[in-house]
């Protein structure tokens, strides 16, 4: 190791943090590291160098699933998102350790952490563990969550900016000339509580000023579908259906097909996520895309960086409405 110290001129302490993944290196210097090291046929012994740190070089990504046990991991947000973290994470030189929570959710994370399985964790979607990750965050440093940010919140958090993503996507039914448009979802998921509040909001500013209506349903495909084909046959009149993800907006479209009416002439419909699928179904659907890309990328930064010890602080993201054909002006 001190010969690559002397040949890429950096200190010997340098070279150890570079060859272990660590943030503080800068990328580029990281790769000279590397390529000096291949050369010269250094290889690390890993299992030396993680008895010696006390490190796994595992990192934990967890989906907590209070709020919906029949939530599968195949949904394809969660699919796009765990690509996107595999790649990431293996580019870091860490393993990844997937676990799925389900009920009953006493002391889940506490016995996740005390088993020391990997270095840090990483959890997708807060469910309704809020006060679970609250206490955690308060003695363990490496934990950043994907959901939601919240004022006076202590836990580390990644995520879109989902009030005003959603707002912006009800504003743009309404200049559509949309007038009842209904919510559809789960308001006790912090996420799709933040995303209510921001259709909520452009109703208030509205000059229309018509009521908000919350369909509170299953995140499924199936069970977003039942809620959206009992809420028709009740006689519900509505024009536009805001769906807080993309899996309830195209099983809300496909509730209003088979209830004789059409997208988006009848009924017009957006989204939350931007799904591989959003802009292959008929019609096209419109909505909100997270970049769940970067998202993966900040998450296992930020989580390598609170691991080294700095104070890395909550991101949040823009997000961006997707106009397509399910959201078409009224008749």
């Amino acid at each position: 190791m001190t010969d690559i110290a002397r040949l890429a001129g950096v200190h010997v302490s340098t070279v150890s943090r570079a060859l272990a993944g660590s943030p503080l290196v800068e990328t580029a210097m990281r790769e000279r590291i590397l390529k000096i090291a291949t050369k010269h046929g250094y290889v690390v012994n890993a299992a030396a160098r993680n008895l010696r740190t006390s490190r796994t070089q595992v990192l934990s990504v967890v989906i907590p699933l209070a709020h919906e046990r029949d939530q599968a991991l195949t949904d394809p947000f969660f699919t796009d998102m765990l690509g996107h973290l595999a790649d990431e994470v293996t580019q870091r030189g860490y393993g990844m350790y997937l676990q799925k929570i389900l009920p009953p959710m006493d002391d889940w994370l506490p016995r996740l952490i005390a088993a020391r399985r990997a270095d840090g964790i990483i959890v997708i979607g807060q469910s309704t563990e809020h006060a679970a990750l609250e206490q955690a965050a308060r003695t363990y440093e490496p934990l950043v969550v994907w959901g939601g940010r919240f004022e006076r919140q202590s836990y580390c958090v990644v995520g879109t900016d989902n009030t005003a993503a959603a707002r912006s996507a009800t504003e743009h039914l309404i200049a559509n000339g949309r007038r009842q448009i209904v919510f559809v979802g789960d308001p006790s998921i912090p996420e799709i509580h933040l995303r209510c509040e921001g259709y909520r909001l452009a109703l208030q500013a509205s000059r229309n000023r018509s009521r908000p209506t919350v369909l509170k349903a299953h995140m499924t495909a199936d069970g977003s579908f039942q809620a959206m084909r009992e809420f028709i046959d009740q006689g519900q009149k509505f024009d536009a259906v805001f769906g807080a993800t993309d899996v309830i907006a195209i099983s809300a479209m496909r509730a209003i097909a088979a209830s004789g009416m059409s997208v988006p002439h009848d009924v017009a419909v957006v989204g939350f996520d931007d799904i591989a699928m959003a802009a292959h179904v008929h019609p096209p659907l419109t909505t909100v895309r997270q970049d769940v890309a970067r998202g993966s990328r900040l998450l296992v930064d930020l989580v390598l960086r609170r691991l080294a010890g700095e104070d890395a602080e909550s991101e949040v993201m823009s997000g961006e409405l997707i106009v397509r054909e399910s959201s078409g002006a009224a008749r």
